[in-house]
């Protein structure tokens, strides 16, 4: 797992706090200090756009992605003829210095006055990019030929409960494992207060890289590894992909559920039916429990160029925050009250979504567990001429509030597979938490 350097100051001032109309000066980081060079995560996305040539006019734009076609030339035939890469070479320290420059918080404050998470969603996604750009990056070239786009969201990780709104955010990470055509990055996000930084999350993304007009995959550098330490790390990214293949292939929509999966379905039916009838028809509610079919919000949007990524398609992080918004708000309606994110899981990026798309948003609570609410959301693009569904993202969250919560209760096949996988992904949190 990427370790952050951990920075702590040599003293803690007292002052008044941000939830009192003073920003407190323990939020200031010393490292953020006026004076200091360091990347902004404001800047982050300036960075991807002169590394692909990219263009902020939405006309100038289409023309300069158009003019990207005659970069293949530049495009390896196989991954020996690129140089190795060291782990170093594509360590990015970002910061958002929330504390320092007041003026950036109205973006990510939100009105309980903490930190948007669906903004950090953004920036993590974007810094996932420039992470993998830096690790590919050629000296020589003044643009790259590759287009490196988000395949997959692994695992995001909650180290804390808060996020504060009026302290200084530092965001490190590097890549920790390459194929020949996908790169995994990991990123730490901490946050200065009372005088040192605290973690905040550990996030991993996986990544592809593709040819100049995002058609066909694309080979990268090749990793080195340099110390015991990084061979561990490459080796976790050989687990993680193991992992994600193992999922897959026992996925519900390929292959039954296991034989104590069905048996916990069978008895979430018998626990539903009426016993004054002889029916398989009469279901009856138990106590302290919601049918699934009354725990789900949907959710739509235009997508406008405003949200275009680099290569003129909707931004991923923009989709990660919409969905995590629906997501929240889903949770927050079924408890009754706020909920705190505990881990994002399992987000695949399954086709590109084009600027004009209707996009279509479903959340569902699938899982609830004591203090714990399972939620997935669902993306899919609507073609309005052709009147066709695609999907495009599926999303998966685990939420907590402070106390326990009804039990979800599914009615059909159909809601019983979307429970199975619900708990599926909420045991492997609690693993990976555990």
């Amino acid at each position: 797992m990427f370790s952050p350097r951990v920075l702590k100051s040599a003293s803690s001032l007292m002052c008044r706090g941000f939830f009192t109309g003073q920003m407190c000066r323990q939020g200031k980081a010393p490292d953020m200090a006026e004076g200091n060079t360091f990347l902004l995560v404001s800047n982050v996305r300036n960075r991807l756009r002169e590394i692909v040539g990219a263009s902020t006019n939405w006309k100038d734009h289409q023309q300069a992605l158009a003019e990207r076609a005659s970069l293949s030339q530049y495009l390896a035939q196989s991954q020996e003829e690129l140089p190795a890469k060291t782990m170093k070479d594509s360590a990015i320290e970002a910061h958002l210095p929330l504390g320092t420059q007041p003026a950036l918080r109205e973006k990510y404050l939100n009105y309980h006055n903490s930190v948007r998470f669906g903004r950090i969603l953004e920036d993590l996604d974007s810094l996932a990019v420039l992470i993998c750009y830096s690790h590919t990056w050629n000296k020589e070239l003044k643009r790259s030929p590759l287009s490196i786009v988000t395949a997959l969201v692994d695992k995001i990780d909650m180290r804390k409960n808060i996020i504060y709104p009026d302290c200084d955010i530092k965001f490190t990470g590097h890549v920790t494992w390459v194929g020949k055509t996908s790169i995994e990055a990991k990123m730490h996000m901490s946050q200065y207060h009372d005088g040192a930084y605290t973690d905040v999350l550990d996030a991993t993304f996986v990544m592809v890289a593709r040819d100049p007009e995002n058609k066909r995959a694309a080979f990268i550098n090749p990793l080195k590894l340099e110390s015991p330490e990084e061979e561990a790390i490459f080796q976790q990214g050989e687990i993680n992909k193991t992992r994600r293949v193992e999922l897959s292939t026992a996925s519900l929509l390929k292959v039954a559920p296991t034989a104590e999966e069905r048996t916990l379905v069978h008895n979430l039916f018998l626990n539903t039916l009426d016993t004054r009838t002889v029916s398989f028809r009469s279901r009856i509610l138990p106590p302290n429990s919601v049918w699934m079919e009354d725990a789900k919000m949907k959710g739509l949007e235009i997508c406008h160029p405003q949200e275009r990524n680099i290569f003129n398609r909707i931004f991923g992080g923009f989709l990660m925050r919409k969905a995590y918004e629906l997501g929240w708000a889903n949770a927050c309606a079924f408890a009754g009250c706020r909920p705190t994110l505990v881990a994002v899981d399992d987000i695949v990026f399954r086709k590109p979504v084009e600027i004009g798309s209707l996009l279509l948003l479903s959340s569902q609570v699938c899982y609830t567990e004591g203090v714990h609410i399972q939620v997935r959301v669902h993306t899919e693009v609507l073609d309005p001429l052709t009147r066709q569904h695609s999907t495009t993202n599926v999303f998966h969250f685990t939420f907590r509030v402070d106390s326990d919560i009804p039990a979800i209760v599914p009615q059909s096949y159909g809601e019983s597979m979307l429970y199975l996988d619900g708990k599926r992904h909420f045991d492997e949190t609690m693993r990976s938490q555990g």
